[in-house]
């Protein structure tokens, strides 16, 4: 095996680099540093309405696998973020049962139940509202991942201050802040 482009070796601390992943890799690397920054990324993904993916979606997927807080990634941190983006789009795409680039309602309840999320339809409806400028009726493939990254963040911080497993908690003011805040920060 030869080293990878961070310099180590496969067994030696660096995981090897898929060859799909570093070719990948390269061609979001538009400026040839050797780090990916949320704008190269963005340039990178489009979603299922032929746009490129959100400014909040790539900074919260970037920042998310930026390990060493260089708001970029390198090639290993990437290939994490590219094996994240294809478990996400396999969920996408198992409800988007029409093709048609976006969730609607029923099948965005569904997949969260089949997360394991109890959401109320009218919690949903919002999540959709919330997400589509537009319509109100859909929501696009990196809005289904900011979305649900809010959620699994929220709901680790929800678990953290529920230590009675009851479903309720009480929070001061300032803590429900400084959850808000870290749960959103990008």
């Amino acid at each position: 095996m030869f080293a990878n482009s961070a310099g180590g070796y496969p067994g030696f601390g660096q995981p090897a680099v898929d060859p799909q992943v570093q070719q990948w890799f390269q061609a979001v690397d538009k400026d040839r540093s050797g780090q990916i920054n949320w704008q190269e990324l963005q340039a990178a993904l489009i979603n299922g309405q032929g746009q490129n993916f959100s400014t909040t979606a790539c900074k919260l997927m970037i920042g998310m696998f930026d390990t060493d807080k260089t708001g970029t990634i390198d090639i290993n941190e990437f290939q994490l973020l590219y094996g994240y983006i294809n478990q996400w789009l396999t969920v996408f795409r198992n409800y988007d049962r029409d093709s048609s680039g976006s969730i609607e309602e029923p099948e965005l309840g569904q997949a969260f139940q089949q997360m394991g999320f109890r959401l109320s339809p009218e919690f949903v409806k919002f999540l959709i509202a919330r997400s589509d400028m537009k319509d109100h009726k859909q929501m696009s493939v990196d809005q289904f991942i900011v979305t649900c990254v809010q959620i699994q963040r929220f709901t680790e911080a929800f678990r953290a201050k529920d230590t009675e497993l009851k479903g309720v908690i009480t929070l001061a003011f300032e803590e429900f802040l400084s959850i808000a805040i870290n749960c959103s920060a990008e």
